[in-house]
């Protein structure tokens, strides 16, 4: 009889039935207790290449080591029809079966996965102390082709090993082979990986895509390692130092910022009005001024003093706002005022 499982998603393995391996039952079950009915489960995890009736059946008696059919691939799962395994049940003199009003059985084959990030720091670490003067833990390796998981038997939990290296320091190019002591999966698979180890540094990327103009928020700079060759001009150093700039250029997002790319944002623009402020010690005098030129926060620029026609260099202070520091009472004297105060 062939039993063949359907994969529950995608096929990733296909179940080669076996012929049944051993002759059908003949002890009946005997003592002071009653026989118990044989139940079908509704799932099962294995961890050997075939599947047993003890493995689907609760209560399978004497027959419980007899195999059915090859389990699925390391790490897969796939569904066999309740009907069928009935049938095959039958041919091993178990006919009386509760088949627990399923339609079929969710077969599970055991594995230890084993993901691109392991290979990758097993790479690293076997390689990484002869590239560059890096150090390690700022080193990730690139692949030349997608890294898929292995998956491989679940007592097989040794360290990855790295042989038959090919490895240029200067470059970083690799080529090379994993070995996983202990799984035959594993020597059946291919684990040649080729690729680089590139040194990363953390840098400061926008969350979303600035326009010219847009202002940088602390909600808008997440911290990502990029590689440290990708990285132009003055990108990097502290994220704090980008908030509150403005974007000189459109930014999309994800980019690393650059200081280059941002300025201050302008609180006076050129032909503005303003509020000139005179500062001496113990006087404040306020008048009506006209901006020169264009300043942000802490710039110095030219205004001009509106009533007396007078043209000063004053710090941006605030929005519309710029400070003239005079040394003597006299420089105060001769501006205008609409507003005094001691």
């Amino acid at each position: 009889m062939v039993i063949a499982i359907m994969p529950r998603t995608t096929p990733l393995f296909t179940i080669a039935a076996l012929a049944v391996l051993a002759a059908p039952a003949m002890a009946q079950v005997t003592g002071s207790l009653p026989p118990t009915t044989p139940v079908l489960k509704r799932s099962v995890t294995v961890t050997n290449d075939v599947v047993r009736i003890g493995d689907l059946v609760d209560n399978a008696g004497a027959n419980a080591n007899v195999p059915l059919f090859r389990s699925p691939d390391i790490g897969t799962t796939g569904t066999v029809p309740a009907s069928q395994v009935v049938q095959a049940l039958r041919s091993h003199a178990i006919a009386d079966v509760n088949t627990n009003g399923i339609d079929g059985i969710e077969v599970t084959r055991a594995g230890r996965a084993i993901l691109k990030k392991e290979i990758e720091g097993r790479i690293v670490h076997a390689l990484g102390s002869q590239f560059r003067s890096a150090d390690t833990k700022n080193i990730a390796a690139f692949f030349d082709r997608d890294v898929q998981p292995i998956y491989v038997e679940p007592w097989a939990t040794a360290d990855l090993q790295v042989s038959n290296v090919i490895f240029d320091p200067r470059s970083g190019r690799f080529d090379l082979t994993i070995d996983i002591p202990g799984s035959a999966a594993a020597r059946r698979a291919n684990l040649h990986y080729s690729g680089s180890l590139i040194e990363m540094v953390e840098t400061a990327v926008l969350t979303r895509a600035l326009a010219r103009g847009d202002l940088v928020r602390a909600s808008d700079i997440a911290i990502a390692r990029k590689p440290k060759a990708e990285l132009k001009g003055d990108a990097g150093g502290p994220a704090d130092r980008f908030i509150g700039l403005e974007a000189r250029v459109a930014i999309p997002a994800g980019e690393p910022l650059r200081r280059a790319d941002l300025t201050r944002p302008e609180r006076i623009k050129r032909d503005d009005a303003i509020t000139l402020v005179y500062e001496v010690p113990g006087i404040l005098l306020t008048c009506r001024g006209k901006a020169l030129e264009s300043g942000a926060d802490g710039d110095v620029i030219s205004v001009m003093n509106v009533q007396s026609k007078r043209t000063v260099q004053g710090t941006v202070t605030g929005p519309g706002r710029v400070t003239v520091a005079a040394t003597t009472a006299q420089v105060a004297a001769n501006a205008p005022s609409t507003n005094a105060s001691q």
